[in-house]
């Protein structure tokens, strides 16, 4: 189930929406589906990750993929992720900072150490609003997306490594309707799909180790 080998590595693949796998990524994997934001996400995520564990076959590696906003990054670019926040957690009013999550010993940001060789590197913001218009002007990170923080909190919970790969599909424009969101998602699919390549021949070839 979900399982792809991926030079010898045993991959899950992690997507949210069937509108973001297209037919390159088809050909190449078959992602686990969490559903739209970081709630769904983490469920699908602690249910899939529970269930291997007990059948004895986690993966050695995670693989978030699908598109991101940004008012800042090339839209239809493609990023991996070097880090994620979590925007929408905000306990102030207790005395903790913005982004941090009461009583876990996490700062508000984490990073991610695994990174494929030739990808450019991006901050990401997770949060479950759809980011538009003047929005950005209040989140720092570079990208925006709603699952993310959740894949990776559920990763660690494994002790599972995370890459999380984003093509740009909106943010230069006030979002009006869902095809602003869909209309950069062919030329992303095949972004993904030749990031995924380079992720497998990297493993290949030993420049990534897990």
């Amino acid at each position: 189930m979900f399982l792809t080998d991926l030079a010898g590595t045993p991959t899950l693949f992690v997507m949210a929406a069937e509108a973001e796998y297209g037919p390159a990524l088809q050909a190449r994997f078959t992602p686990l589906m969490t559903g739209v934001g970081p709630i769904e996400a983490a469920l699908a995520m602690g249910i899939t990750l529970t269930r291997m564990q007990a059948e004895g076959r986690l993966p050695k590696l995670v693989v978030s993929l699908g598109s991101a906003g940004s008012a800042r990054l090339e839209q239809g670019g493609l990023y991996q992720a070097s880090s994620v926040s979590w925007r929408d957690m905000d306990a102030s009013a207790l005395g903790f900072a913005r982004g941090i999550t009461p009583f876990l010993d996490l700062p508000a940001t984490l990073s991610l150490d695994l990174h494929i060789p030739g990808i450019p590197l991006a901050t990401l913001s997770t949060g479950a609003d759809i980011v538009s218009g003047a929005a950005y002007g209040a989140i720092p990170e570079d990208m925006v997306d709603m699952e993310t923080f959740a894949i990776l909190r559920a990763c660690q919970q494994f002790g599972l490594p995370l890459i999380a790969l984003r093509g740009i599909s909106d943010g230069a424009e006030d979002l009006a309707h869902v095809g602003d969101w869909t209309r950069y998602l062919h030329i992303i699919d095949g972004r993904l799909a030749a990031a995924v390549d380079q992720l497998r021949d990297a493993l290949a070839a030993g420049r990534i180790r897990l």
